[in-house]
């Protein structure tokens, strides 16, 4: 679902000694400072700031009175950059004596450390000697702590980071075993820059938030970047106090209401809070020894939290891993405290298993655990009480000597993706466990030469943006890298026609892939302008960056986006953009709940204040909210919406209701009505895990039905997590309306059901026009092919249910205690839609480029197809269903590559049951041979096979077909010389060579009779391969009145001695009947198998190949 984009950013602190002096150090307290005796003593800071203001004019923009913070290094105010066109790119940082303190040889102090706040708007970074916390958007350095001499020799350097999730707090872990904490306030007016206009005297400077009302193009405006509107905050950073921890400190953990640190000697686990509480209590300990679930003389190495799902995992020295959660405080204060409850997960069985690191994903609930040898094992979190089985496992793409140890590892925002930093690079997988992007493909001589560290080593990362990018820093690098992504439209907007029609988005603009209105080969193509870019609008990115959630038509004409607030929309034939005029309007709501289209009309899902509504805006009119053609109000808010069928809209909100809606004209508008809902109440737990939904009606009910009663005949499909749900009602014994749950797919990154599609304008309906089948003819003609079939795509394979009635009928488990089999279509590169009319799967791969001319190497992607027409013509088949496969491959025969469709189908087969060598009474090759004689292209298919196949298949092959010398009668009959001279090839292999000799002539015959010199080249040379002495050529050619005149040989070779009578009669006797007999207007071949297959040499490789 992500793949990185182009080449990433870089920002840094330089090392230059001019600004050394404007570094403010910090003393940390460290002179009034008293030893403390016992673990855990909190030391106050004193009521004076650690450092003042240098005398260089820095002053706050805003009027108000704001504490005053530390000098930024090389951040001069505007004022004294009259001499200066513009600030440097790189923004300015360290001093050099500090670096060499810090033990750097080089001046540079490398980053060991990179956290990020909750919200994702501030970051910080740290070296031995510094704290630096910048700014996401606009990306700039909004304070540098650095740490004196003093400070550094008596808490020793910095080792580790941390952040109280809303930033309100920084938290240094030193190397003596203290804990320097710094405070952070913002001032939500004030901004620390401005834009300076050298020669301009206008004085324009803003120094206050951003304009109100009309949306502004003017002054300093011009110059803003995505998400850059609200400008540079001005911070103050103050030293709070410092944490002295005797016991030393394993691993420290920031949360919102205290900090948890486990301490090795004795081992235990502090909890300390930022405030005291009400009975001015402030830490609390429990020993490691006092928790049954932990085993004895263990100690923790690692711990990680995640606020959605509230919980914790830690990591013991034992590599053992477990979830963890923190217990209230007991009543009676008497009781013997417990801190934490915990089940243990992860038991490694060898060194190599042992857990190092982990993440969380609270979107899909899994707990991923990375291991001492690479590979990242990942847990399902069912519950709170242990139940945590495993899922699945990511092997490191190359070995462990050549990654390193694993140093990072996170889930993207929305957990779509896995990100796993190791020493010498990196690597990515989709949720269930694709493999994506990696960085260990490059060329490391290259990459180091570029100083490229971001590709030969990762220390941490962060996402940023909602996953829009992602923050790195290097094992021994000074530098912040920003790699920007490209990631599905479904990440943010589960909708059916987000999958049915490629949508990419990346951090500032839409990728729509419109290839599937293209030729067939057009279609396969990798062509770079198969996709149309669509830039976002500027206006709207500077203030509402990141994009949230993007969705396209399902006819493809439109395209909607939302960010922050507000939202936009494309129209792709005419390419404008649509955008709120007034600011007010825009910031007025903000998406929460998906968007899908109805014809021109956008649907949107928005919290508008306190009110949960559904809107409906025209593309032909004006975004303005006194144009809005709909509004519904909802008394809870939606969790998603998605479109069914011709004219129905699904909502299904948070208090586990699913309203629905038909489509109405009134007044020329349209307008939204509703016709029923289903309480889902003790059904489904949990209705923010519910991340698609879908509803399959009775056909008699979707054609006939009134719709009022949908509701009630209904099928419901629920995708939770990774499981894909089926609800089924019936009646109880009261008549009641209840629901039947089963799961019937686990590990489900998405899912297709395509009757959802085929109302759409798919590739389906282009499928049904191009065969000429009416639908009474297909519904006459047996089965429906797969205009039912439900897709599902579990991070290996996709799978397929052909008809998903088959699945509603074995759903109840009293029934039927198994579901109906499955297609298992394995792909290596991740699937994004299904063209169901050309019969392929569409998907990107991500390729690193590096190349000698340029000095940096960037990523770019691809686009990847594989053919699924076979793996469903050989399920059908492998179930003796032949009219079934026949039903489907009518209704692709008119692909250009339908022919190397049915080779793909013969090959596999034949590959397998060569190696299995299965019973004939269970062999499959004979059905499959048996179904290809059905089509014209039989033979082409199976010479062609041939070619593709070693020599010790062929006698499996043949075994279930007529012998060679027949198929090569039919071939000359049916006028395909290429195709005959394929089977004289096998009757070569198989018999004497004497015994082929009169088909060799009669086929030079007839080529020579046909113009076809191409081919009379091709037995030229096989004649030359077999006699390179060329007497059997130049008999040959005297055969066929070819002889040259100047030619006196009078000797006869070895190969057509005794034959000239035999083969004179037989030539006369296929006189005339070139273009007769069935097939006889036949083209050749290569038709529809491949492009380039017109000019191949059927006669020079399978030679060499021959016993």
């Amino acid at each position: 679902m992500y793949w990185p984009s182009g080449a990433p950013r870089i920002y840094a602190a330089s090392n230059s000694e001019r600004i050394g002096s404007r570094a403010v150090e910090s003393d940390d307290d460290a002179e009034s400072r008293e030893t403390t005796e016992g673990s855990g003593s909190l030391l106050e800071a004193p009521s004076t700031i650690s450092g003042e203001r240098s005398d260089d004019g820095l002053q706050p923009s805003s009027g108000t009175s704001t504490p005053m913070i530390p000098g930024t290094p090389g951040a001069k105010p505007v004022e004294h950059q009259e001499s200066q066109p513009s600030l440097s790119a790189r923004l300015l940082g360290r001093d050099m004596s500090l670096s060499a303190a810090a033990g750097s040889p080089t001046g540079k102090e490398f980053l060991l450390g990179l956290k990020i706040s909750r919200t994702g708007h501030l970051f910080a970074v740290i070296s031995p000697t510094s704290l630096t916390i910048w700014q996401t958007k606009p990306t700039a350095i909004l304070a540098v702590v650095v740490r004196s001499h003093k400070s550094l020799a008596t808490y020793g350097p910095n080792v580790a980071l941390l952040v109280r999730p809303d930033s309100a707090i920084f938290v240094v872990h030193t190397t003596q075993g203290y804990l320097i904490t710094y405070s952070l306030a913002t001032d939500p007016d004030g901004r620390a820059y401005r834009p300076y206009f050298a020669n301009n005297t206008g004085g324009q400077a803003r120094k206050h938030s951003n304009f109100r009302g009309a949306r502004g193009h003017g002054g300093d405006r011009i110059l803003w970047g995505l998400g850059e509107g609200g400008g540079v905050r001005e911070v103050s950073v103050r030293f709070r106090m410092v944490i002295k921890v005797d016991a030393g400190i394993g691993r420290a953990l920031a949360l919102d209401e205290e900090l948890v640190v486990a301490t090795q000697k004795p081992a235990a686990v502090q909890c300390i809070r930022w405030t005291p509480d009400n009975s001015g209590k402030q830490t609390s300990t429990e020993l490691f020894s006092k928790m049954e679930w932990l085993p004895k003389k263990s100690t923790v190495i690692e711990m990680i939290h995640d606020r959605p799902m509230n919980l914790s995992t830690w990591i013991t020295s034992d590599g053992r891993a477990y979830a963890v959660q923190r217990l209230p405080p007991p009543k009676d204060n008497e009781a013997a405290q417990k801190l934490f409850r915990g089940y243990g997960f992860h038991t490694p069985k060898s060194a190599d298993l042992y857990a190092i690191k982990a993440a969380i994903n609270a979107r899909f609930s899994l707990v991923a655990v990375g291991c001492a040898d690479g590979t990242i094992n990942v847990y399902t979190a069912r519950d709170y009480v242990g139940n945590i089985p495993h899922s699945h496992t990511n092997k490191a793409p190359v070995s462990r000597e050549a990654s390193g140890s694993l140093t990072c590892l996170t889930y993207s925002p929305d957990g779509y993706c896995l990100f796993a930093g190791y020493e010498n690079g990196w690597a990515m997988w989709s949720v269930f466990g694709k493999p994506g992007a990696t960085s260990f493909g490059v060329d490391r001589n290259i990459s180091g030469g570029n100083e490229d560290d971001w590709l030969n080593g990762i220390r941490e990362a962060v996402w940023i943006g909602g996953g829009c990018e992602i923050l790195l820093i290097g094992q021994q690098d000074d530098r912040i890298w920003t790699m920007e992504m490209a990631r599905s439209s479904i990440t943010g907007c589960y909708a059916s026609a987000n999958i049915s029609r490629t949508l990419l988005q990346t951090t500032s603009s839409l990728m729509i892939y419109r290839g599937y209105d293209l030729p067939d080969l057009t279609t396969i193509s990798a062509e770079s302008s198969l996709w149309h870019v669509a830039e976002i609008p500027s206006s709207y990115l500077v203030d509402q960056w990141p994009m949230r959630s993007s969705v396209i038509s399902t006819d493809g004409r439109y395209v909607a986006v939302a960010g922050r607030r507000g939202l936009a929309h494309y129209s792709v034939n005419s390419g404008r953009w649509k955008t709120f005029v007034n600011e007010n309007m825009e910031n007025e709501f903000q998406v929460r709940g998906g968007m899908c289209w109805y014809q021109h009309v956008l649907v949107a899902a928005v919290e508008a204040g306190e009110s949960f509504e559904i809107r409906l805006y025209s593309r032909e009119t004006t975004l303005d909210s006194s144009l809005v053609l709909h509004v519904e109000v909802l008394p809870a808010p939606v969790v998603l919406i998605t479109a069914s069928g011709e004219d129905s809209l699904l909502v299904y909100t948070y208090d586990n209701l699913l309203y629905h809606y038909i489509f109405t004209t009134m007044s020329g508008a349209a307008k939204l009505i509703q016709v029923g809902q289903i309480a889902f109440n003790g059904i489904v737990r949990s209705p923010a895990r519910v991340r698609g939904l879908s509803w399959i009606l009775p056909d008699e009910q979707l054609i006939d039905g009134d719709p009022s009663q949908d509701v009630v005949t209904a099928t419901v499909l629920f995708l939770v997590d990774g499981k894909l749900v089926l609800l089924q009602p019936s009646l109880d014994e009261e008549q009641k309306l209840k629901y039947d749950m089963r799961v019937i797919a686990q590990n489900v990154e998405y899912y297709a059901l395509m009757r959802d599609q085929q109302f759409t304008g798919s590739p389906q309906d282009h499928a049904t026009s191009a065969i000429g089948l009416t639908g009474d003819e297909l519904g006459r003609s047996e089965g429906h092919g797969l205009k039912d079939s439900l897709w599902t795509f579990d991070g290996n394979e996709m799978k397929v249910w052909t008809d998903v009635q088959d699945v509603l009928r074995s759903a109840p488990p009293e029934l039927a205690p198994e579901l109906p089999p499955l297609v298992s279509i394995p792909i290596d590169f991740y699937p994004l839609s299904m063209l169901l009319g050309k019969g392929i799967l569409i998907g990107l791969e991500s390729d690193i480029v590096q190349r000698r001319d340029v000095n940096f190497a960037f990523f770019k992607f691809t686009i990847r197809t594989h053919l699924f027409i076979p793996q469903v013509l050989r399920f059908h088949l492998a179930r003796y269903d032949s009219p079934a496969a026949l039903h489907l491959a009518h209704q692709y025969q008119s692909l250009e590559y339908f022919a190397h469709s049915l080779e793909i189908l013969l090959h596999t087969v034949l590959d397998e049951e060569v190696d299995a060598s299965p019973a004939p009474e269970t062999a499959l090759l004979p059905g499959v041979l048996s179904f290809l004689s059905s089509f014209k292209q039989y033979l082409d298919i199976v010479v062609q096979c041939t070619r593709k196949t070693e020599v010790r298949s062929w006698r499996t092959l043949f075994t279930y077909l007529p012998a060679p010398q027949v198929l090569f009668e039919e071939s000359l009959q049916r006028g395909s010389l290429k195709t005959a001279g394929g089977y004289l090839l096998v009757l070569h292999t198989f018999e004497e060579l004497s015994s082929s000799s009169e088909q060799l002539v009669r086929l030079l015959a007839r080529a020579k009779d046909e113009g076809d010199w191409e081919l009379c080249k091709e037995l030229a040379r096989f004649l030359t391969a077999l006699d390179e002495s060329g007497a059997t050529l130049v008999e040959a050619l005297q055969l066929v009145n070819l002889r040259s005149p100047g030619d006196n040989r009078g000797n006869s070779s070895f190969m057509f001695e005794g034959s000239r009578l035999k083969v004179s009669t037989a030539l006369d006797s296929f006189s005339g009947g070139v273009n007769g007999g069935p097939g006889g207007d036949h083209t050749g071949p290569a038709d529809g198998i491949s492009r380039d297959s017109g000019s191949e040499d059927y006669f020079s490789s399978p030679v060499e190949a021959a016993p």
